[in-house]
């Protein structure tokens, strides 16, 4: 134990030198996993490199650390699959991390506890592909209760099923600073969802209470400062289904602070969508409603929901952005295809080739003869001297120019770009090895995302609104501009009468002030 209280407040400011002189007790170093990204201020390292005996030194100091903003603790472990029982037991037990042994995930989750509760600055948590028990995730809720400053929680590819998202809701229900919280691929059920869908209610109405509170003496409540979950992310857990998105639905219907709702790879059929769609005609403020990678929803009733939501959206910029779908990057490495090239000829300059896309791939025999059929017939060929003998050039030629007709090479390059192919020009000189492309893809048909029609359709519907709000804007201009014209009038009518009021008064006056000094005298005495 360190006795200087000194030493002690030194550690928990400073995670790299307090991590180093632990480690020299130990008489070891630290670990370059651990250190790669300390100098950035965050601890982001890959927990199946770590043994047993180098976890000490990172828990202790992990314990007491107050100035470590986001903490991301990962593993990508997956059991080897061996051809027997007994070779699969034997490899895994050599090979089987530390951190996934109970023992290490409990001291992992009790040192997350203790920064938790003594961390201020500590924002993001992120621990992926964990195996943490029932334990682990008590003694982790009790730190998140205790957290005054954490905004981001993510628990992404841990199996903590349906029993352990209701251990972990108890700490998030309360939490006052907590905004996000992703939970994908954690064999969730429609149980799970229907825990997360109860905390949002839970949350609701605490914050209905607060707003009626901050109503009071014609003060106007701010929902934005309010406590409670702004995104929940539950993609890739296909046991939702439709009773999960139903609960969802009704717990949206009556939610004013939900920004974020992200289900993408969840078993959702157009049951889930259509409910969706019916707490949308009463919610105004979610604006991210993420039900891609459902195959079994329409795709009209996907189009209808995410207009819904960019229509809910488009009032004011959300911080909150769309999650990128896995499938996009898979899509652009498919559609590299392989060029074919073309020789037309060579000259003095140097050899010029056509590139051709969308040349198609010859599948592969895998060390496997074709056996002989109608698709790969091809005739004996005859001994010389014999009729219909031809030699084996003549063959050649007349085999690749069978079924085409006779074409000029100078009309290879007009020809393909008559049929709408992409195609790349390539000049190479003997003198020099650079090579000059040119690629005419003015003519290729391009695939336009799902993501770009979307915005489009955004863009025209926003159009559409402008322009019916300024049309209504315009009305309400020409009314007002009438109303202040009948108003002016009115103003000189009353002006003029006052004028003509103050004048035949200050008459009156004048007369009774002659009448007075003049008249009294010839009155008779008893009218006097």
């Amino acid at each position: 134990m360190i006795e200087s209280v000194k030493l002690r407040r030194d550690s928990a400011a400073d995670f790299y030198s307090h991590y180093e002189y632990l480690c020299a007790l130990q008489d070891s170093v630290p670990l370059p996993a651990v250190r790669a990204c300390l100098r950035e201020g965050v601890l982001d390292f890959n927990a199946d490199r770590l043994r047993v005996v180098d976890w000490a030194p990172l828990l202790n100091t992990l314990k007491v650390n107050k100035n470590l903003p986001l903490i991301s603790i990962k593993s990508f472990f997956q059991p080897w699959l061996g051809d027997t029982v007994s070779d699969r037991s034997r490899v895994c037990r050599s090979r089987i991390p530390a951190v996934r042994s109970k023992d290490v995930s409990f001291q992992l989750c009790k040192a997350l506890k203790g920064c938790l509760t003594v961390s201020g600055a500590l924002k993001n948590l992120e621990l992926n592909g964990l195996v943490l028990r029932e334990r682990d995730l008590t003694i982790l809720t009790k730190g998140l209760n205790k957290s005054t400053s954490l905004v981001h929680l993510s628990l992404a590819n841990c199996p903590i099923g349906d029993g352990g998202l209701e251990i972990i809701c108890q700490g998030i229900k309360n939490s006052i600073t907590l905004k996000t919280v992703n939970f994908t691929g954690c064999n969730l059920t429609w149980q799970g969802a229907d825990h997360m869908a109860k905390i949002l209610k839970y949350q609701t109405m605490r914050r209905h209470e607060e707003t009626w509170a901050e109503s009071l003496r014609y003060r106007r409540p701010d929902l934005d400062c309010m406590a409670g979950l702004r995104r929940v992310t539950l993609n890739c857990n296909t046991l939702v289904g439709d009773l999960g998105a139903s609960a969802f639905a009704e717990s949206l219907s009556e939610d004013l602070w939900l920004r974020a709702l992200d289900l993408q790879q969840c078993g959702l059929t157009n049951e889930g969508a259509n409910a969706f769609l019916k707490a949308l005609e009463t919610n105004r403020t979610l604006v991210i409603l993420d039900i891609r990678k459902n195959p079994l929803i329409d795709h009209s009733v996907m189009k209808a929901v995410i207009k819904k939501v960019i229509q809910n959206g488009r009032s004011a910029k959300s911080e909150y952005q769309w999650v990128t779908s896995p499938s996009v990057k898979e899509s652009t490495k498919t559609a590299r295809q392989k060029k074919k090239t073309i020789i037309l000829g060579s000259g003095r300059k140097g050899k010029a080739t056509i590139r051709i896309g969308l040349a198609t791939k010859k599948p592969g025999n895998n060390g496997r003869k074709h056996t002989p059929g109608k698709e790969y017939y091809a005739p004996e060929p005859l001994p010389p001297g014999v009729s219909g003998f031809l030699p084996w050039r003549t063959a050649e030629r007349a085999k690749r120019s069978r079924g085409f007709p006779l074409i000029k090479t100078r009309d290879v390059y007009n020809h393909l770009q008559q049929s709408n192919f992409p195609v790349t020009v390539t000049v190479e000189s003997p003198s020099s090895s650079e090579i000059e492309e040119v690629d005419d893809s003015s003519e290729s048909v391009h695939e336009v995302p799902e993501k770009t029609s979307v915005k489009q359709e955004a863009i025209q519907e926003k159009l559409e609104e402008c322009l019916k709000q300024l049309k209504e804007e315009r009305v309400i201009r020409l009314k007002a501009d009438k109303r202040v014209n009948e108003l002016e009038c009115e103003n000189a009518k009353l002006r003029n009468i006052n004028f003509s009021l103050s004048e035949a008064l200050h008459a009156q006056s004048l007369t009774s002030m002659i009448l007075d000094d003049e008249g009294l005298g010839s009155l008779p005495q008893w009218l006097v």
